[in-house]
């Protein structure tokens, strides 16, 4: 499937309201110049005192990426003129061999060195992130060149990636030997790898992404491929670090794109799987932080805990991920993780004026938003900008298929039909009544793809008011194959009943008998419950202004009875939903993205503790 093939789609509506919020507040003050502070740190006099090994040039790379796709998206000439300023400042500072970090000549990873110390994550304690900096400054300078269609963009993108293939082709140095948690902070430079191949078709960056890929095959705690296709689970391959897992998928998807090796694929969907199925909290970003794990790498399989963290970073990995997968294969259930993540885990950790980003975001927790220059300040704008590419596409048939939902329009073209406009008229995800016109240049048979979300059984699609005689099977596309002429309008009703969720937390001591035979004990024990309604998740604040638990009992009766929706509460577009236990007065719900007040410090549960059976 073909997305964000032009920068035409206008969203509005929650998603529309958030990324205006990013352009203006955050990506239109946080950089400027060469002047702003994440850029001043590549100015060669900074430069050259730089011996920490730290990862803030991060922010150059993600900055003009973001950037440059809000310049596509919204033609704002002040945006463009910052980002082409930072992009020349960029280059006017690369130095003769494509050098473009942050840190001192003796502490780059062109440097051959000894075996270096290591951290508990299998980090060198020197030259850490030098090599990450660099995978997001190529990304950066692509999507600028790109976006204000300046080669010489790209030709500053070459120069790293010449730089790159030398010192890892014929500088014997090994990448999985330059980034923590063995190896991966390094090796996502796979993804960028891809990224100038496409952007140049020269074959010698698909050759150093080969062997960025062989050397993280070989390396023996990371094994990225080998491990994925035994069937490992994410959480055990290097440290199991969520952010950086994610982004090396991204790019062996890529590769797998470029190559049509179909192992790329297929350890691709297998560590996907195993991530969708045990390692995402119910609003969709994938978490850690549960017993011994860190905070920022998978939890062990099963594990459950409401105040584990998710890192605002992982969760644009985990969008972007889908997003490539949803172009490769145009399966509804990529597009569907998308809409989950973005709706509740993305736009939650958001501030309403898009100015902030919670580095760390906990389905029972504090919201906390962070400070200038942690990471998520620059992933989070960057997140919500892929939402516009992908909310629809155009498959290799030449149909048309819608994969989110909520107000907005795109023109996209058909080969058979011309530009075809389509336009959603909706309250979406407040509502689950969408209603999509359909203006194609001239009458022309061609299918439009409606997709079903994985919750909404009982969907029904009807065509100018006349129901289609199709299946509208929960997580799929459904296909409206049909002649279509201006003033066409496709209705979707996906039936949006709040539902209830459980979960468990135990610990189970495992032991031996006399005998040798395997003793498994539960020794602890806790029931939880949460609520969604279409694709939100539920949440309340404080309850009765101050518990940051509570116990409840639930009915014995049918949910519709005491699991409701009620009035929206002060300042909110959506429903609230009331629960009423036993024994006690109901607690009312708000969507998680605003529970308890946005404000910083604000209070959000989302699993209430149920009371023993």
């Amino acid at each position: 499937m073909n997305l964000g093939s032009d920068p035409s789609a206008a969203l509005g509506g929650l998603v529309g309201a958030a990324i205006s919020a990013s352009r203006t507040a955050h990506l239109a003050r946080f950089v400027v110049d060469q002047a702003s502070p994440p850029i001043a740190l590549f100015h060669p006099d900074c430069r050259a005192h730089n011996h920490e090994g730290d990862w803030y040039g991060e922010h150059a790379g993600k900055w003009l990426a973001a950037a440059a796709r809000a310049v596509r998206g919204s033609g704002d000439p002040m945006l463009a003129v910052s980002v082409r300023r930072v992009a020349d400042f960029l280059a006017s500072v690369q130095e003769p061999d494509g050098y473009l970090g942050t840190y001192a000549p003796e502490r780059r990873f062109i440097c051959r060195r000894g075996p270096a110390p290591r951290t508990w994550d299998g980090a060198p304690t020197v030259r850490t992130w030098d090599i990450w900096v660099h995978a997001y400054l190529i990304l950066g300078l692509l999507a600028t060149a790109k976006a204000l269609d300046e080669p010489r963009y790209v030709a500053a993108a070459r120069r790293i990636g010449d730089l790159c293939w030398r010192t890892f082709s014929e500088g014997g140095i090994a990448i999985t030997s330059l980034g923590n948690h063995h190896g991966l902070s390094a090796t996502v430079l796979l993804d960028p790898a891809v990224e100038l191949y496409f952007a140049t078709g020269e074959h010698r960056y698909l050759e150093l992404a080969g062997l960025i890929l062989r050397q993280a095959n070989e390396a023996p705690a990371l094994e990225l491929l080998p491990q994925a296709l035994a069937g490992t689970d994410a959480a055990f391959i290097a440290t199991g670090k969520a952010y950086q897992l994610c982004w090396m998928l991204v790019g062996l998807a890529k590769l797998h794109r470029a190559t049509g090796d179909a192992a790329h694929l297929n350890a691709t969907l297998r560590l996907w799987a195993g991530i969708r199925e045990h390692h995402l909290t119910l609003g969709g970003g994938p978490w850690g932080g549960v017993a011994h794990r860190s905070r920022e790498v998978f939890n062990a399989p099963g594990a459950f805990f409401p105040q584990g963290y998710v890192e605002t970073c992982s969760t644009f990995a985990w969008i972007q991920l889908n997003r490539e997968l949803l172009a490769l294969t145009g399966e509804a259930r990529f597009a569907d993780e998308i809409e989950k993540s973005a709706y509740n885990d993305l736009l939650g950790a958001q501030a309403p004026a898009g100015d902030n980003w919670c580095y760390y975001s906990f389905p029972n927790g504090r919201r906390v938003y962070t400070t200038y220059w942690r990471c998520c300040k620059s992933s989070g704008p960057w997140a919500l900008e892929e939402l516009p590419r992908t909310a629809y596409g155009v498959t290799a048939s030449g149909d048309l298929a819608v994969n989110l939902y909520g107000p907005g329009r795109v023109t996209l073209d058909s080969p058979r039909a011309g530009p075809v406009q389509l336009e959603q008229v909706t309250r979406y995800p407040f509502d689950g009544a969408i209603r999509l016109a359909v203006t194609p240049g001239r009458t022309a048979r061609f299918a439009v793809l409606v997709r079903i979300p994985s919750w909404a059984d009982g969907a029904t699609v009807l065509v100018n008011d006349v129901p289609h005689p199709i299946a509208a099977a929960p997580n799929t596309y459904a296909a409206l194959d049909r002649e279509w002429q201006a003033g066409d309008i496709i209705t979707l009703h996906l039936p949006m009943p709040p539902r209830l969720h459980r979960q468990v937390h135990r610990n189970v001591q495992e032991s031996r008998a006399p005998d040798g035979s395997p003793v498994a004990q539960e020794v602890l024990r806790y029931d939880y419950a949460a609520i969604t309604r279409g694709p939100l998740v539920y949440s309340t604040g404080l309850i009765d202004g101050f518990k940051t638990d509570e116990t409840v009992r639930l009915p014995d009766t049918p949910h519709d009875q005491w699991l409701t929706l009620g009035a929206s509460l002060p300042g909110s577009d959506a429903p609230s939903v009331q629960l009423a236990p036993v024994g006690r007065s109901p607690l009312v719900f708000a969507p998680y993205f605003e529970a308890g007040g946005r404000a910083d410090g604000a209070w959000r549960l989302t699993w209430l503790s149920l009371a023993p059976s």
